[in-house]
């Protein structure tokens, strides 16, 4: 049963960077394809950044650009690198692999 954990989240300024984190169990394979979904209030989540096993990465076109996905199957650690940080980032920010959502880690830009 994968476990997925976040966090990194905080608040900052408008053009200002963030890094999420997402520490996942020694036992989810290797080459799954793993994401980041972001969800406003009041609305579903949507698709950020993904990564497959292979290292291939895939971005929404509002954060292409400016967020980039990463992994280190050795710390078991997936990455969220959000650069030129815009107020419409502004939401929480899951993971997910194998079906399996984290709690969320809370983006706020102001």
């Amino acid at each position: 049963h994968v476990q997925l954990v976040e966090s990194g989240g905080g608040s900052v300024q408008a053009g200002g960077s963030l890094r999420l984190s997402c520490a996942f169990d020694a036992y989810t394979p290797a080459n799954v394809r793993m994401a980041w979904f972001r969800q406003y209030p009041g609305k579903q989540r949507e698709g950020v950044a993904y990564i497959d096993g292979d290292g291939t990465t895939t971005y929404a076109k509002s954060v292409k650009g400016r967020f980039t996905i990463s992994k280190d199957n050795a710390q078991n650690t997936q990455f969220l690198q959000m650069n030129s940080l815009k107020v419409e980032d502004t939401a929480m920010y899951y993971c997910r692999a194998l079906g399996v959502w984290g709690r969320g880690t809370q983006v706020t830009v102001s």
